[in-house]
């Protein structure tokens, strides 16, 4: 009797398991991306909703979180990524398919219709994965998509992996500067601060003026966008004021708006004397879904004195710096231009933190009584909705592949 008790309760235990929806959390297997989708801590938020986690081995190991420290929380541990593919309702990845190269065209041949991805997935620089993964019949969320409301500050992504890469950025160039950033009284003289100039007042760029702050530097800043000026000045940097029309700066999310050669050649011709003297250039500016703008021209550069440093932060999408190039350290002139392009994996424990309550956020937005319902009235939903029945919906995503149709 006791042992046919046994039995029926571990039935009921697995039907309630099997009856769940399943979230799944794979090892992100992009070259150099330590990050994963969601950290142990998370993990109750979602099995209080009635929700089942399945956890691939080791998917937390390079970020800090090993699997009994999932297993503690509530989560299971897959077999093999093979079966938690296999299983899962819903995966939570970093990089999806569009943001994770050969790797994620690998996943998308494991994936199976009906399923749902979340993640950054590039769907404005890479369109056509997105149709690749509508083809599957696969319903795919965006985290780049997220829409810039109140609301949504809580799953905002891209700001919270911003504040990651501009806290970085000041970071690597104070180690490769040859000299100190504050200013020092000593016995043997007065050390003069370092001289900061920071491209573009983002969420990257605030953080940035914020971090050379405390590490003593002297900051200016510039921002297509003269709104930010109070932002900047609040930090304790010199806003650098360039007499051009701004006034079609920024679009409605709140992003700077690409602008016209003639605008970039005349912002260039007037930035190089800031250029010039100053002893770190951390640029910034990027357009969603559009190549940088190349800024510091290699002129620029050779105005620069020897030993100055340059970060790109978007070089991964070409670069602001006329000289970057992505993930290489390029030194001319005797200037050393860093073109880092995956910053928060550089700092993946709290950037797999931050991340994870963006992304779990975003699915509790998406969950009602344990199951996806989605409100497409919603912005939120309607928004960061790139592919579902075998399409892609997104309007922004199906105009640009319409255009190179």
């Amino acid at each position: 009797h006791c042992c046919s008790r046994q039995r029926w309760r571990l039935w009921r235990r697995t039907r309630r398991i099997q009856a769940a929806m399943i979230i799944g959390v794979p090892k992100e297997l992009f070259p150099g991306e330590r990050r994963v989708a969601l950290v142990p801590s998370i993990v109750p938020l979602l099995t209080k909703a009635s929700l089942d986690v399945l956890v691939e081995p080791s998917a937390g190991e390079s970020a800090g979180f090993p699997d009994r420290a999932y297993v503690e929380k509530g989560a299971r541990i897959a077999i093999s990524r093979e079966q938690l593919f296999s299983d899962v309702d819903v995966l939570l990845q970093v990089r999806s398919p569009g943001a994770a190269g050969t790797t994620g065209i690998a996943d998308l041949e494991t994936l199976q219709a009906n399923q749902t991805i979340i993640g950054f997935s590039e769907p404005l620089g890479e369109p056509e994965a997105a149709e690749r993964v509508a083809a599957k019949g696969i319903r795919s969320f965006s985290m780049e998509l997220i829409p810039r409301i109140t609301r949504a500050q809580s799953m905002d992504a891209l700001s919270s992996m911003a504040t990651i890469a501009g806290y970085k950025a000041v970071l690597l160039a104070a180690e490769t500067l040859p000299r100190m950033f504050p200013m020092m009284m000593t016995a043997a003289g007065t050390i003069t601060p370092a001289r900061v100039f920071v491209v573009g007042a983002g969420v990257a760029g605030l953080q940035a003026i914020a971090s050379a702050r405390r590490l003593g530097a002297r900051v200016e800043a510039y921002d297509v966008r003269p709104a930010v000026q109070e932002q900047v000045e609040s930090l304790g940097a010199t806003f650098v004021e360039l007499p051009l029309d701004t006034s079609e700066s920024e679009d409605a999310g709140g992003y700077a708006k690409a602008q016209d050669e003639s605008f970039l050649q005349r912002q260039r011709e007037m930035m190089t004397r800031v250029v010039a003297n100053s002893d770190v250039v951390i640029t910034t500016a990027l357009i969603p879904g559009k190549t940088a703008p190349v800024l510091v021209t290699k002129d620029m550069i050779a105005g620069m004195d020897p030993g100055a440093v340059v970060v790109d932060l978007a070089a991964e999408r070409g670069g602001n710096c006329e000289a970057t190039q992505a993930d290489e350290v390029i030194v001319t002139n005797g200037v050393t231009i860093l073109g880092p392009s995956n910053l928060p994996a550089t700092v993946p424990y709290h950037a797999s933190q931050m991340y994870a309550k963006n992304i779990a956020t975003l699915l509790m937005h998406l969950v009602r009584d344990a199951a996806l319902d989605l409100d497409l009235d919603d912005e939120i939903t309607a928004g960061t909705l790139v592919s579902q029945n075998g399409e892609v919906v997104h309007p922004r995503v199906k105009e640009l592949l319409q255009s190179t149709s």
